[in-house]
Parts: structure tokens; C-alpha cells; sequence
């Protein structure tokens, strides 16, 4: 048993019923002739990029299933038959899917072998400052400005202009 997809066209002109019934026949030759369907993909109408036996659209349908060669052979041939079908292509997956899950097996073991990275160490200043706190990523040469809590009042900054003169009693 190996696992296939098959996408077909259908001509734009048929009707949802005579979709699903189609759609309801092919899966039906599979199960019947010892296979199973494991999904069915309605991709809608679509534009297609060069016209096929006269037609410029065409309704897209997508069938994974797991069957043997003799199986796929004879959808095939039903496939050719039909008149709404207008064209399809049955693709092997199993050895796509195969190939996948072997290189992500390689993967995982290859990052299972990288060491892990050592984690950050703060830096001179950073820990001269009270460790990996907002204060440190100051830039260097300026103050450092302490944020308040939230909540809490907020003081006014001294300015840089000359000092008042001092209120004399008189």
C-alpha cells in the first residue's frame, strides 16, 4: 500500500451535484478495490494558466489516498472516461513523505549534538550597577536616570539657569 495524490479539474459548467457525485464515485472505486481515502481537498474554481479542451477555468479537486499500483491504474482509466474531468495527475507521496521525516530525524540528532549556549554573562559595568537592571544599558559617560514607581510623586528636576537670589526679610 502506498499513499497518492490525485488532483483533477473539472469543467467549470458542472453543477455542485454533479461534483459530488463524481467526487462520491472515484472515492467509491477506490475503497471498493481495497484502498482508503484519506482526505478530500475541494480547492473551488479556478483560472487555469492555459486553456484545457476549450476552457479557460476549472473546478479543482484534490484526493489523498493509500492504495496499490493496480488500484491506481484503474482510477486512472475511470478518470480518462469521464467527461467533466478535463484533466488530472496522480502523484506517489510516500516516498516525499519518507524523505521528510528522515531528514528531520538527521536534524533533531544534529541538535541534540550542538552544545547548548552559555548564558549571558553581565558585564563589568552591568554588575557594578546592581546586575541586568535598566540602569545599566545607560550609555556610558551619561547619568543615569532612576525611573519612579508608578504612583509615586514625582520631583521636579533641578534647572541648569542661574540661581535664584535668596528672599531677603525685611
Amino acid at each position: 500500500m502506498r499513499i497518492y495524490e490525485n488532483l483533477f479539474i473539472v469543467k467549470p459548467d458542472a453543477t455542485e451535484e454533479e461534483i459530488d457525485h463524481l467526487v462520491e464515485q472515484m472515492s467509491k472505486n477506490i475503497t471498493t478495490a481495497g484502498g482508503t481515502v484519506d482526505k478530500v481537498d475541494r480547492w473551488g474554481k479556478r483560472r487555469l494558466a492555459y486553456r484545457v479542451k476549450k476552457q479557460r477555468e476549472g473546478y479543482y479537486i484534490l484526493l489523498t489516498f493509500t492504495a496499490d499500483a493496480a488500484v491506481v491504474s484503474e482510477f486512472e482509466r475511470r478518470m480518462r472516461v469521464q467527461d467533466a474531468v478535463i484533466k488530472f495527475l496522480t502523484v506517489r507521496i510516500d516516498e516525499t513523505l519518507k524523505r521528510i521525516e528522515k531528514r528531520k530525524k538527521v536534524r533533531d540528532k544534529r541538535a541534540l549534538r550542538r552544545p547548548k549556549p552559555a548564558p549571558v554573562q553581565p558585564s563589568l559595568a552591568q554588575q557594578m550597577l546592581g546586575g541586568g537592571s535598566e540602569e545599566a544599558h545607560a550609555a556610558p559617560g551619561l547619568p543615569v536616570v532612576a525611573h519612579p514607581a508608578p504612583g509615586a510623586p514625582v520631583a521636579s528636576a533641578p534647572s541648569l539657569s542661574a540661581p535664584e537670589p535668596a528672599a531677603t526679610k525685611e
